[in-house]
């Protein structure tokens, strides 16, 4: 089943075209890598894909419903966008933590977030630190919980491991591979070439804002 499709989608900016034309249908539970140069539209594509910025020209379907029809708080929270560098608010890392339970207006699960700490092998004194104390990597893995504590249909990285060392790449590797096991379709921008061979079925590359090549992969 397609779940996300994209028809025609061109994107202008300051009188420069990021996306000319793309057309591209993602099925349900795919596992997606994007590569391409810097400044080729990857990271303009994903914005357009979590409804961040409405596309020049062209439509976006989920589920075969035009974004248009969606209200976009909701579509937001079933298609999580998660961006390189990380945008922490608050105080604490528990300010970030107990927003996904906020904005859903529902008790913060304090069990779950623990949970979520030590997957991504953080401990739970991380709750109480200021997040302007934390490294380029913790800070992308509190965004990345964040974005995991409900669980979405899909899932957009934009670069989210680029800080990481190798011991935790491979565990938001092995975090993110389980959570596409279980349903969650993923598209993962990524400049690792090694990365984006491991645990993707397609390999999608964009260039000058159009899809140059698209690689199935095993």
């Amino acid at each position: 089943m397609t779940i996300l499709k994209l028809q025609n989608i061109h994107y202008i900016s300051d009188n420069t075209n990021i996306i000319n034309g793309i057309n591209l249908d993602i099925n349900e539970g795919e596992c997606i890598s994007i590569v391409g140069p810097s400044g080729s539209g990857k990271s303009t594509l994903l914005k357009l894909c979590s409804d961040l910025i409405s596309p020049s020209q062209g439509d976006l379907f989920f589920k075969n419903k035009n974004y248009k029809e969606y209200n976009p708080t909701e579509l937001r929270k079933k298609i999580s966008y998660c961006v390189q560098i990380p945008y922490l608010f608050g105080e604490t890392v528990y300010d970030n933590l107990s927003y996904p339970f906020e904005t859903r207006k529902e008790d913060v699960n304090k069990i779950k977030i623990l949970e979520y700490l030590y997957k991504f092998n953080l401990d739970e004194s991380y709750i109480n630190k200021d997040v302007n104390s934390l490294s380029g990597g913790e800070k992308q893995r509190i965004a990345l919980i964040r974005n995991l504590i409900y669980k979405p249909e899909i899932l957009l990285l934009d670069e989210v491991t680029s800080a990481l060392d190798k011991d935790n790449l491979k565990i938001v590797e092995g975090i993110i591979k389980d959570m596409n096991k279980s349903g969650t379709t993923v598209i993962w921008i990524t400049h690792n070439i090694e990365q984006s061979k491991s645990i993707f079925n397609r390999k999608i590359t964009i260039e000058d804002g159009i899809i140059e090549n698209e690689e199935e992969l095993n």
